[in-house]
C-alpha cells in the first residue's frame, strides 16, 4: 500500500457529502452557546412533534435536514450562483456554526416548549441570528417568545394554513396555533402569512380572528397574480422581521415529506425569489423552517428542497446586509 495514501498529513481531503459528522453543510459546530462569539448565524434544531394533529415525524426532521445539506456543503470561498453571478455564504459575508439541538422531554411538550425559548435565548445574547429546524409549527411559539427582550418584531409567515387556531379541546399550543400565540405577545407588531391555499384549514372564527388582529393575507393565487414585491409592499424598508418557513407551503409534487399535504403550494423558484426580496428590502433576525417530516420523505427530496432554500436564504441574507454595509 502507497504509505502516502494513508498519512495524516495529507495535503487535501475531498470531504465528500458522506463522509465526517452530519452538521448544516458540513459547517463547524459548537454545541456551547456561551461560546458562539463570532458566528453571525446558529443552525438550532427543535425536534418536537407531539403538537402535531395528524401525521407525526417531524421530530426527525432537523437531523434528515443536516443530513441532505451535507450534499451542499461548501468552504470558505462560498457557493457561485451562475444565476446571479454572485457568489454567496463566503467566510467574508457570513459564519455560520451549527448549534446543535434543543432537549426535548417525551411526552411534555410544554418543557420541551421552555427549553427551546431558553436555547434561542441563548443565541439571541450571543449576537448570533438563530436558523431554527423543526419540529412541528409549534415550536414557533416558543422561539418568538424567546424574542421578547429584543425590539419588536413583524412575523413573515409561508405556509399552506393560517395557523390561527385559537384552541381545540383544551389544547391552545397545537401546531396550528402558532400564529394566534404570536399574536398575543406584546413584542410581535404584526403577521403577514403568504401562500394559505386549497382551504387552509382554517374555520370561519379563526380566520375572521387573524383578520382582526390585522393579519396581512396573501393566498397563493394573488400572489402568483401580484409577485413578491407587491406581496410585502406593506412593511416598511427595513423593518426587523421573523421568517415562519412550513414546508407545506411548497406543493406536495416537490415536498411530500410533511404532516399536512395541501396541494398548489409554492415552486422553489417562487420561494426563492419571495425570500431573496424578504432579505433585500427588510432586516431578517430570526428564521425557523417546520414540518419536515421524514417517515414521509423516502427520496429525501423534501428535506434536500429545505436545506437548499435555507442555504439560499441565508446566502441572500448576509449578501443583502453585505451590500447595505457598502453603501455610501
Amino acid at each position: 500500500m502507497d504509505t502516502q495514501l494513508v498519512s495524516r498529513n495529507m495535503p487535501q481531503r475531498m470531504d465528500l457529502p458522506f463522509v465526517g459528522l452530519a452538521t448544516f453543510a458540513g459547517q463547524p459546530a459548537c454545541t456551547d452557546w456561551d461560546k458562539l462569539d463570532g458566528a453571525d448565524v446558529a443552525v438550532l434544531g427543535v425536534p418536537i412533534d407531539t403538537a402535531s394533529s395528524y401525521r407525526v415525524g417531524t421530530r426527525f426532521g432537523p437531523r434528515a435536514i443536516r443530513e441532505m445539506s451535507m450534499f451542499h456543503g461548501f468552504g470558505p470561498e462560498g457557493v457561485f450562483d451562475f444565476e446571479d453571478e454572485v457568489t454567496y455564504l463566503s467566510a467574508e459575508e457570513v459564519k455560520i456554526v451549527d448549534a446543535g439541538d434543543s432537549d426535548v422531554i417525551y411526552a411534555d411538550t410544554k418543557r420541551s416548549l421552555v427549553n427551546a425559548e431558553i436555547a434561542v435565548r441563548a443565541l439571541l445574547d450571543a449576537k448570533t441570528m438563530p436558523y431554527i429546524l423543526g419540529g412541528d409549527h409549534a415550536i414557533t411559539m416558543a422561539t418568538v417568545a424567546a424574542y421578547a427582550n429584543e425590539k419588536p418584531i413583524h412575523i413573515v409567515h409561508l405556509d399552506a394554513h393560517f395557523d390561527f387556531i385559537d384552541g381545540r379541546n383544551g389544547i391552545t399550543w397545537g401546531h396550528g396555533s402558532p400564529m394566534r400565540r404570536a399574536s398575543e405577545m406584546a413584542h410581535v407588531k404584526g403577521i403577514t402569512t403568504l401562500g394559505p391555499h386549497n382551504m387552509a384549514a382554517v374555520s370561519k372564527k379563526d380566520y375572521e380572528a387573524a383578520k382582526a388582529y390585522g393579519t396581512h393575507v396573501v393566498p397563493l393565487r394573488k400572489f402568483r397574480a401580484i409577485g413578491a414585491k407587491a406581496a410585502l409592499a406593506h412593511i416598511a424598508d427595513g423593518e426587523r422581521v421573523y421568517v415562519s418557513i412550513d414546508i407545506d407551503s411548497f406543493d406536495p409534487s416537490i415536498a411530500p415529506g410533511t404532516a399536512t399535504i395541501s396541494h398548489g403550494g409554492f415552486s422553489y423558484y417562487e420561494a426563492k425569489d419571495l425570500l431573496r426580496e424578504v432579505a433585500r428590502r427588510l432586516d431578517v433576525v430570526g428564521v425557523d423552517f417546520v414540518e419536515v417530516s421524514p417517515p414521509y420523505d423516502p427520496s429525501g427530496i423534501t428535506s434536500l428542497l429545505a436545506a437548499r432554500t435555507s442555504l439560499d436564504f441565508i446566502g441572500s441574507i448576509f449578501h443583502e446586509r453585505a451590500k447595505r454595509r457598502l453603501r455610501p
